[in-house]
Order: C-alpha cells, then structure tokens, then sequence
C-alpha cells in the first residue's frame, strides 16, 4: 500500500475526513466495477465532487475516494474503490473485492459488449465477494439514447436470472455521469441498503466492527493504490 493512501484513509478514519465530516455512524466499501471506457470514473467522480469531465485519466489498478451522505438520520460514509476495466489489472483488481459491502456494476448503454461482459464480472463477485454483498446494475451514458445498444428488456432479464435481494441484484438504473441523471440516486439507494441490512445484522447478532473516536459501526479491511495514465473518460 502506498503512504500517500494510507495517510488518506487514515485520515478519513480519525478525524481529517477530507471535507465530508469527521464524524459518521456507519462507513461502507462499495467497490465499482465494469469494463474499460464505460464512465466508471466519471460516474464516481460526479457523485463525489458534483463535476464531469469529457477527458480525464484511465484508472490504472484502483483509484479510492469517500463520500459520507445522511440515511435515516445516520451519518452513512462510503469508502469507494473505482477499478480498472482492462484486462491486464484483473487480477489487481480482484483483491479489492474482499470485505466489500456493495458492488456496483457499470455497463455502457451505447456499447453492446460492455454489457455482455456485465456476466463475466457478476462470475467474478460471486467468486470473490460475501454472498450477501449488495449489487446495483447501472447502465451509463443514458443522455446518448439514439447510440442505444442495449434494450432495457434485456437488462430486466439478466437481472431476474439473478435473482433479487441477497446475493442477486437489489436494484438496476440507467444513469448519466454527463447530465448527471441517476447518479447520487444510485449510491443512495445502495447506501439505504447497507445501512438497513447492518441494522438488521445488528439486531440479530451484532456486527463485526471497530469504534474509533466519536465513529461507531466501522467495517475494516482495505488495501489499495491508485495511479492515472491520459485516456478519454466518456467516450
């Protein structure tokens, strides 16, 4: 692990919070996953920031950021792994999928085989990922409608093969990182996920986790690098 990110998550833990707070009841690791060019970064960047770029670096192995948002009154923070699509990192790549809580998957509407990859890495959490982990499907690039190669009904039937709740998809979107439609709905609505299945988890047994300062609810666990190489972001 790098010392650059290691101070940066140890900052974000006790105390230095990186602008979100320095306090939070619950922090999650959601890790975004999807093939090369299909605006995973971009759709991060967007939640995070509120800002797009047309061009900006291709993630090389994994790139780390936070965001904390307000669920049910709770301080929700969410630890965000954004990963490299191409083919020579996955096997980088799929470390960071140990200790995730959520998933979210990313496919481009206007690029059939981003979508037909979506199978190969639905294989890939299943293998490496708790079995309850939360998934979330979401097509980007929805603004590009007319270059649609992707029919929903599609989408609707890979979903229910999976199965619903535990272990299949909990919610499926399309989204835009350029008009910026769907995309803090959806790392809402997995965040309302996460915090309902914890509290639940909590109710019947207890959690797994650490108390750090004035933090309760924290799941740990996160190695991690990141680096940028120049490529264009959204198409």
């Amino acid at each position: 692990m790098s010392q650059a990110l290691n101070q940066r998550m140890l900052n974000a833990i006790g105390g230095g919070g990186g602008g979100d707070g320095d306090t939070f009841d619950m922090l999650f690791k959601v890790v975004v996953i999807g093939d090369c060019g299909v605006g995973k970064t971009c759709v991060v960047q967007r939640f995070k920031a509120g800002t797009y770029a047309e061009r900006h670096g291709n993630t090389i192995g994994v790139d780390f950021s936070m965001k904390t948002v307000a669920i049910d009154g709770k301080k929700v923070k969410l630890q965000i792994w954004d990963t490299a699509g191409q083919e020579r990192f996955r096997t980088i790549t799929q470390s960071y999928y140990r200790s995730a809580n959520g998933v979210i998957m990313v496919y481009d509407i206007t690029k059939r085989s981003s979508f037909l990859s979506i199978q190969r890495w639905m294989e890939e959490v299943r293998k490496y990922t708790h079995p309850q982990v939360a998934i979330i499907l979401i097509g980007n690039k929805s603004d590009m409608e007319r270059m649609r190669e992707v029919d929903r009904v599609e989408v609707e039937r890979l979903v229910e093969m999976w199965g619903e709740g535990d272990g299949g998809v909990v919610h499926s979107l399309e989204v835009s990182a350029k008009d910026n439609s769907n995309v803090d709905h959806t790392f809402l609505l997995l965040a309302q996920q996460l915090k309902a299945r914890n509290d639940g988890m909590r109710d019947l047994s207890g959690v797994d986790q650490i108390t750090l300062g004035n933090t309760s609810s924290v799941h740990s666990g996160w190695p991690g690098r990141c680096s940028h190489a120049p490529a264009q972001c959204y198409r």
